[in-house]
């Protein structure tokens, strides 16, 4: 069974790889670079401080715990456990991949981290801000969305990979809000 589910993820990866465009190729190159974000982490930063005022320093806190969590589990639980190659690092798949950004990264691809980091993200501020800013949720798993398919697209990633680590990331981002609902009541009985 896992055999025809690594089958299954190869085809699709080549499939999903196979459709890109010189136009694409900086959108997605753009899309996984980290400081590509910066003007949507300042707006979630303006909206969380304008919002939340004092709560803001522990909802930062709690993010950059967050991501800190979603990007350790993904290399430490994940990627050396599971020592799976990413695609472009398997020598009969090579003269397949079309490798956008000319670089493969780690040897290990299994889970994505930048899945697991962008769905984290998604998940707490999604739920922190859905009942002031309804269009948080589109807007946040869109990001997620386009960071996690542009690692298939440049090649470094299988699709089970963006999968399995978008659930983990789902998963973080849910159990740190729990810790925040839980701290915040708590801090709130001392101040409030």
């Amino acid at each position: 069974m896992i055999d025809i589910l690594l089958q299954l993820d190869r085809q699709l990866f080549l499939f999903l790889n196979g459709l890109h465009h010189p136009a694409l190729d900086h959108v997605m190159i753009f899309a996984s670079a980290k400081l590509s974000w910066l003007p949507l982490y300042i707006m979630l930063l303006y909206l969380i401080i304008k919002q939340f005022k004092w709560q803001s320093i522990l909802i930062l806190i709690l993010v950059a715990l967050l991501i800190s969590i979603s990007d350790q589990l993904s290399v430490r639980a994940f990627k050396y456990v599971f020592e799976r190659p990413r695609p472009c690092h398997e020598a009969d798949l090579q003269p397949l991949i079309h490798l956008a950004a000319g670089r493969c990264g780690g040897a290990f691809g299994f889970v994505s981290s930048h899945a697991a980091n962008s769905f984290a993200l998604a998940t707490f501020i999604w739920i922190l801000l859905r009942g002031i800013y309804r269009w948080t949720g589109y807007v946040m798993f869109g990001y997620a969305v386009l960071v996690s398919y542009s690692r298939v697209y440049l090649g470094v990633h299988y699709p089970g990979d963006i999968l399995a680590g978008g659930l983990l990331g789902v998963l973080a981002g849910g159990l740190v809000y729990a810790v925040y609902v839980v701290w915040g009541r708590y801090l709130c009985r001392q101040s409030c």
